[in-house]
């Protein structure tokens, strides 16, 4: 039996879903454990390319039993057209092969447009959100302010619980934006459309996931975005709003005496980011926009092109200590075949002086990076199925990324297809 949780290292978008999809094959139950709909993992597979927001990637692969989370943000608006959507291209979810925390809060309509709001009355101080009400969400969570999904078992109770939150929501939406309030009518075609349709698949994982691991079943844990997004130990404020860490999967997945064996840090050859904050290795110009296009980083949920830039040796130091990766999967390798001379953050200046150290997020906005250049290896890898495949300077590339990393590399991927990897000596 082995448990393993794979995890974001930077910024997010660093391939997790490939990689989970990847090595489903080894695994009998994927779990999301946190987040919402608020980012997506792309997957491509025979079956076809994929964004996943809010379903485990498992769901890809026949066989595997899929768990939501009671840590994840339960939209189910979002939950519904995504099923739609993977059906559509000859997927099949079931409650057999789908599974939904009875613990899970649920994201309401209001949430979403809360979210929208609030960001309108920031203006130039925006956090960047995805406007999916992961914010407000999370905050009334934590003021016991929505309803869990066992609660759509009976919906003349749920109706009621909701019509207690709506009055107190409203006094919000109307008293602090100006914007209309919410109806017993509109409440009433929410319940109708998706609390029903989520019935099926609440139960109570963490009952399922005890008596599967309990039986010797492999259980994989799926994350959202990354370290450097975690609420706690991210780049505040400009976070998600949730606990993006391996730790957390125990909790948030609903069987906190889990046992986690394996942790994949998954790191991007590069890096990336979406949102608003400080982002040090960042590129700019010319040279961003040929790295944005050769990489297609076109966020999988909003659509929103990404930031991009160096490789960052500090970040992903840090991030790999934050999540405690016992092995690296670098992606995207392949993505800077172009390049003749590759550029890297290796440290920070920051107060005046050279460190490596990630720093505090208030001195983030005022660091700067220290760029040294990596020979390139000018041709296409996207062949290499093993590490002796790889041309030296690709195999110096990476070596540079452990060491700086302080953790293993195990899997480097050189292509987005399922079978586009190799595992390094």
């Amino acid at each position: 039996m082995s448990n393993c949780a794979i995890v974001g290292i930077n910024w997010g978008d660093e391939g997790k879903g490939r990689m989970v999809d990847l090595l489903t094959r080894e695994y009998d139950v994927v779990v999301r454990y946190q987040g919402g709909a608020n980012a997506g993992h792309t997957v491509v597979n025979e079956k076809g390319k994929f964004a996943l927001h809010l379903l485990p990637s498992g769901i890809l692969s026949d066989g595997i039993v899929n768990v939501i989370g009671n840590g994840v943000a339960l939209d189910a608006e979002s939950l519904d057209s995504e099923m739609a959507a993977v059906r559509e291209k000859g997927v099949k979810i079931t409650p057999e092969n789908l599974k939904v925390s009875e613990r899970a809060s649920l994201l309401l309509p209001w949430h979403r447009e809360q979210d929208g709001l609030e960001e309108a009355r920031l203006k130039d101080k925006q956090y960047g959100s995805t406007k999916q009400g992961i914010a407000p969400f999370y905050s009334d969570k934590y003021q016991k302010k929505t309803a869990l999904a066992g609660e759509v078992r009976d919906l003349k109770a749920l109706k009621d619980h909701l019509m207690e939150i709506m009055e107190w929501k409203n006094l919000t939406i109307k008293n602090v934006y100006g914007a209309e309030p919410y109806t017993e009518e509109m409440l009433d075609r929410w319940i109708a459309d998706y609390a029903v349709k989520l019935a099926p698949f609440v139960c109570d994982t963490g009952e399922f996931l005890k008596d599967a691991d309990r039986a010797g079943k492999n259980i994989l844990f799926e994350a959202q975005l990354g370290a450097l997004k975690d609420v706690d130990f991210g780049i505040v404020p400009f976070t998600t709003s949730s606990n993006t860490l391996a730790a957390y999967a125990p909790i948030g997945s609903g069987y906190p005496g889990v046992k986690i064996d394996r942790i994949m840090g998954v790191v991007k050859a590069y890096s990336t980011c979406v949102g608003e904050g400080a982002f040090v290795s960042e590129m700019f110009g010319d040279e961003a926009d040929r790295l944005r296009e050769a990489g297609g980083e076109y966020g999988a949920t909003t659509g929103r092109a990404r930031r991009v830039g160096a490789y960052d040796a500090p970040a992903t130091a840090y991030g790999v200590e934050k999540q405690g990766a016992t092995e690296i999967a670098v992606t995207k390798l392949d993505v800077l075949s172009y390049m003749e001379k590759i550029p890297v953050c290796t440290a920070y200046v920051s107060e005046g002086r050279q460190t490596g150290k990630f720093p505090f997020p208030t001195l983030l906005d005022s660091a700067t990076p220290v760029i040294e250049y990596m020979d390139g290896w000018n041709c296409d890898i996207s062949g290499a199925r093993k590490w002796s495949d790889l041309p030296k300077a690709a195999q110096d590339y990476v070596d540079f990324i452990e060491k700086t990393a302080g953790c293993r590399v195990t899997y480097v991927s050189v292509g987005a297809e399922r079978e586009s990897y190799l595992i390094k000596d």
